[in-house]
């Protein structure tokens, strides 16, 4: 009983921490906000790419870029140039609407908000929905003769936006037709009638302002205690003798093409500057730390939807409660293949934790997530997994509360045994 009750304990304490971090993160750029108070609540050092890195083994850094990717890395004790990096990568973006250069927009005695869509939304399930402005602005301040420019993130904690939908008296045949909204007319936020000076600025035509509006959902706090519960104490990096690193990218929703996207030289740079500052002659010594090194992409997965079932096979249908979903493509919309796919599941059965298997209709699309673009640019060997989830891509996505703690322990486990377990790896020999 004692037992139950301390493992009930443990996952109620997780989801909360899932929650705050959620809660905390509208943007990517509160996302890496709050990911920075929490690595440096337990030791964690930043750094600046635009400086020299002094790595010390044993010690544990992060840096960001853009101010919406951020990679956190922990330092072996016994790490030497050429070891391997073990690498969970995520992404901190969400679908939703953000705010045009100029967003002021007045008809029919209302004042809207004009937006753009960014990634691909269920732009249905936002209508209705009480929405709240939060982002990032460029302040330009004056001092003493002096000017200086800084960034600052912004939120309105009140939800001041909403996207009404039209009355049925005036759509009879919305049952019948189904809901089509035009994205450029139909999708523009009401903020009031009559507006108040204040929050008429919010509104108005200011090119610095750069305001995504809602909440993305992805499992970045999972990653980050998954990482921070395994290297907060020194005696965690004693015998370690690689690199743990949790790798959290903008822009996945929309490609990925971006200067702190995952298809930037993001995650190389880094690899490659954490190998010099240990050794100077870095050529060779890249390249075989990045064959020692593994990424395990981590995103989310489609559950199998009891209203459609016939959008699953057979065989794969991954479920709620049932622990990750490892994701297969023989397209490479997926990263995994046979060996690191062997590898998660070798960890999870020792560990005893679920895990499942997905793969798409012949017959359907498939998305992507960032594994394939890591796994092709920097050649490092992936496996893409996610959590179970239904609704992915609307307003608000469900999964479930054992699978947060699935992700975590998974994650966790990996960090722990991958460097026992390669090391008895035999490929390409």
């Amino acid at each position: 009983m004692a037992e139950t009750e301390a493992n009930g304990d443990e996952e109620s304490s997780l989801v909360s921490d899932f929650l705050q971090f959620l809660n905390a993160s509208p943007t990517a750029f509160h996302a890496v906000d709050e990911a920075k108070r929490r690595l440096r609540e337990v030791g964690y050092e930043q750094i600046s790419e635009k400086e020299d890195w002094n790595l010390e083994a044993g010690k544990r850094y992060f840096f960001t870029r853009n101010y919406s990717t951020i990679v956190a890395f922990a330092v072996g004790k016994k790490y030497v140039a050429g070891n391997g990096f073990h690498i969970v990568g995520a992404h901190t973006d969400s679908p939703c609407l953000k705010l045009k250069p100029v967003s002021k927009v007045t008809k029919g005695g209302y004042l809207e908000v004009g937006v753009q869509t960014y990634g691909g939304g269920l732009w249905h399930t936002w209508f209705d929905r009480d929405l709240m402005i939060a982002g990032r602005v460029i302040i330009r301040e004056e001092k003493d003769g002096s000017v200086s420019y800084s960034h600052k993130l912004l939120r309105i904690e009140e939800p001041i936006l909403r996207i009404p939908t039209l009355a049925i008296h005036l759509d009879r045949n919305i049952n019948s037709d189904g809901f089509k909204p035009n994205t450029q007319s139909h999708l523009l936020p009401v903020l009031a009638t009559a507006i108040k000076e204040e929050l008429n600025k919010v509104a108005g035509d200011n090119n610095s302002k750069e305001t995504p509006t809602g909440f993305g959902s992805k499992h970045h706090s999972v990653l980050l205690q998954a990482l921070i519960d395994t290297t907060s104490s020194g005696s965690n990096l004693e015998d370690e003798t690689g690199v743990r690193m949790v790798a959290l990218f903008d822009h996945e929703e929309v490609g990925s093409a971006s200067a702190q996207g995952a298809g930037s030289p993001v995650m190389l740079d880094a690899l490659s500057r954490i190998t010099n500052s240990f050794c100077t002659i870095t050529n060779v010594l890249i390249e075989k730390a990045i064959q020692r090194s593994f990424l395990v992409s981590a995103d989310m997965a489609h559950a199998l939807h009891p209203n459609y079932m016939e959008k699953h096979e057979d065989n794969h249908q991954p479920k709620l409660h049932g622990g990750l979903v490892i994701k297969h493509n023989a397209n490479q919309h997926y990263a995994t293949n046979a060996v690191t796919s062997f590898i998660f599941k070798e960890i999870a059965l020792k560990h005893n934790l679920p895990t499942q298997e997905f793969v798409v209709r012949n017959d359907m699309g498939c998305g992507s997530t960032i594994g394939p673009i890591l796994a092709s640019g920097v050649g490092i060997r992936t496996v893409d997994v996610g959590a179970p989830q239904l609704s992915m891509h609307s307003i608000r996505e469900v999964c479930a509360i054992d699978d947060v703690k699935h992700s975590y322990e998974h994650f966790k486990a990996f960090f722990q045994e991958f460097a026992h377990l390669d090391c008895k790896f035999a490929v390409d020999i």
